[in-house]
């Protein structure tokens, strides 16, 4: 049985909360904190969703797709060329 004692902090204790946790990390730090939180938390709800449809899914997932590879573009390459680089 929880005491009815300990629990959520209210207005004036997140205040205090707050204070603490500037004067700890500092203000300037505060927003890559949350900015780090966020990702972070991004990642993990994707993973657990991805976790809970693989598990709802009896049918293998498709294939990743795979990024588009940037192919340089070449001339073609004309017989009298070929007998330069040959020669050379």
């Amino acid at each position: 049985m929880l005491n009815p004692m300990i629990g959520m902090p209210q207005g004036a204790e997140w205040l205090v909360i707050l204070a603490i946790v500037i004067l700890v990390f500092g203000a300037a730090k505060l927003p890559d904190l949350a900015r780090g939180t966020g990702q972070a938390l991004r990642i993990f709800k994707t993973e657990t969703k991805g976790l809970r449809d693989d598990d709802d899914d009896d049918t293998p997932a498709p294939p990743a797709k795979e990024l588009p590879t940037t192919a340089v573009e070449q001339a073609p390459v004309t017989p009298e060329q070929q007998a330069d680089k040959n020669n050379s």
